[in-house]
């Protein structure tokens, strides 16, 4: 026990050496941005002023975005993942001011996430693969494209805390069974659920893994299976209690709401009935009990929770052709471009390619079990390419296993091993080899100097392209009609209508909005937006002034009502 965990300690170190170095060369690349505030990705903007608004006083069960939509949207978010980087916000603000305070979070709470990532990463292949393939491991799992941009600094959003969960629970599954292991594994499971859905299918599998464990194991796999369905029952009821918000009844299983806590309270019966009704049975026995549950479960799935099977079912089938399928993240993966679809799952097939490889070589049920959730990710990833994320991190042991193979065989087989698991070889190699496509010439609806300008006006309600919202409403006073926020689907469909249709029709939705200000960029893509194009060049109807047109290309209208009421 006390080598054990004299172990752990040192993989924790090493974890941690790891990200601060990586966190601190990122930190130092991205300063610029970083020390303005300037987050990666607009959901990042999001998490940050909503933690803002929870700080300034907006109740701790109120996620309601006032400042997007009509009268506010009730964002399907969490509080869980903005409890650390508040925590850090709110202790360091008399200290060294409120913006000094969120670039400090910004920059730590990733590079925490990161560390628990790579040593979760470590202590999985130490339990599958034994001590020689932990460091290596770490290592590949620091650089796992793409889920290694999901630590960046500034990368405050939910995704790289449901990776740690999975991960958590992923190891609590290769170990050997016990209670204890059930019992974390399901805490795991529950919290991811309360972050967020997207995680949920190879969530799902986790739990198939310890049912089929079950049936043909022995007496640990049933303490496991009893640990993991109490606590995932007891987390999810508790779950539901702290981190119920005012829209709890939201009629959707797009987030932790009524519908979804229901779902995995029912699921959470499955483990313990099974648990207890195969206490001394047959694997037979235990095998039809499996069945059979799986079934009744699905079932009793279907008739009380279905929204659970479509979770974005709410969103208004024009609004998901114009919009929510041209996500790049969302995407399925043969839909997605060459380039983008080889740079993410190239290291997820490269570790599959090497789990059947271990596997086919040791026969341990560790292997199999980690290659099982690297297909689960893999099938995640034809789906939604966001799957690659999990895909990535767990190729990690299997690419570091062949890593540690190909030294006994010499240099050119360790550099081919390294080359291999190199997560950001696949994105170059895919540009390589796929001719790029040139970008089309077009000014940034997210440019700095737009939003600047943006902040710079009086307060008002902007009509904007729907990438402007997260970021405008984090970095300026102003209220966005439109943002990235699938329940915001009111205000989209405006948007989109707006900028679609005539300078008419933009009038008459101007005036029922009651907007003052209109942006002009290039936010639509592949869609036709025919007004928003005349705005862009700077032809605008006479119901709209010229405020500001900045560097970047893009243009500030304000509207006549909005100039008339100008002191």
């Amino acid at each position: 026990m006390e080598r054990t965990d004299r172990l752990a300690w040192i993989d924790a170190l090493v974890a941690a050496l790891l990200a601060g170095v990586l966190a601190a060369a990122w930190s130092v690349r991205d300063w610029s941005n970083l020390a303005a505030l300037r987050l990666p990705d607009s959901d990042d903007m999001m998490r940050l002023q909503q933690i803002r608004d929870w700080l300034g006083g907006q109740a701790f069960a109120d996620l309601t975005q006032y400042r997007l939509g009509a009268d506010g949207v009730p964002m399907h978010w969490s509080r869980l993942p903005d409890l650390v980087p508040g925590v850090i916000i709110w202790s360091l603000d008399g200290l060294v001011g409120r913006h000094m305070a969120e670039i400090v979070a910004v920059i730590a709470w990733p590079a925490m996430l990161l560390a628990a990532a790579i040593g979760l990463t470590g202590r999985i292949a130490r339990a599958v693969g034994g001590a020689e393939i932990a460091r290596p491991a770490m290592i590949v799992a620091a650089f796992a494209y793409p889920a290694s941009t999901l630590f960046l600094p500034g990368r405050i959003d939910h995704h790289n805390l449901q990776i740690v969960f999975a991960l958590l629970a992923t190891l609590m599954l290769v170990r050997p069974g016990s209670m204890m292991a059930g019992l974390v594994a399901g805490v795991a499971t529950s919290l991811s659920v309360v972050v967020g859905m997207e995680t949920t299918p190879l969530l799902a599998l986790i739990g198939l893994v310890i049912v089929i464990d079950w049936v043909i194991g022995g007496r640990p796999a049933r303490d496991r299976l009893m640990g993991f369905g109490i606590a995932l029952c007891a987390a999810t009821l508790a779950s539901s209690i702290i981190f119920r918000t005012i829209a709890w009844d939201y009629a959707a299983c797009d987030g932790f709401t009524a519908i979804s806590a229901r779902a995995l309270m029912v699921a959470s019966f499955v483990p313990i009935g099974l648990a207890l009704a195969g206490w001394d049975s047959s694997a037979r026995v235990r095998l039809a009990l499996g069945i059979s549950s799986a079934l009744a479960l699905a079932a009793t799935l279907a008739i009380s929770t279905p929204q659970c099977f479509a979770p974005y079912g709410n969103v208004p089938p024009l609004l998901r052709s114009l919009w929510l399928m041209r996500v790049g993240e969302a995407q399925p993966l043969f839909a997605a471009p060459l380039a983008v679809a080889i740079g993410y799952v190239g290291l997820t097939v490269a570790g599959i390619a090497a789990g059947v490889w271990q596997w086919r070589r040791e026969r341990s049920r560790g292997w199999l079990v980690l290659l099982a959730l690297q297909l689960g990710a893999f099938a995640v990833a034809v789906m939604q390419v966001r799957g690659a994320y999990d895909g990535a991190v767990l190729a990690a042991p299997a690419l570091a296993a062949v890593i540690v193979a190909a030294r006994r065989a010499g240099a050119l087989p360790l550099a081919g091993a390294w080359l291999a698991s190199a997560g950001m070889l696949y994105p170059i190699a895919a540009q390589a080899i796929v001719p790029a496509t040139p970008p089309k010439p077009g000014a940034s609806c997210t440019a700095p100097d737009l939003v600047a300008a943006l902040g710079a006006l009086p307060p008002g309600r902007v009509m904007a392209p729907i990438d402007t919202g997260g970021v405008a409403i984090a970095a300026t006073r102003q209220r966005l009609i439109a943002g990235a926020y699938h329940r915001d689907g009111a205000g989209d469909l405006a948007m989109y209508a707006f900028y679609r249709g005539t300078p008419e029709g933009a009038a008459h939705l101007a005036r029922g909005w009651r907007v003052d200000y209109v942006v002009a960029c290039d936010g639509f893509a592949d869609v036709a937006a025919p007004f928003a194009e005349a705005l862009e060049r700077g032809q605008a109807p006479n119901w709209l002034r010229p405020v500001a047109a900045v560097p970047s290309g893009g243009r500030i209208f304000a509207t006549v009502a909005r100039s008339a009421a100008k002191p």
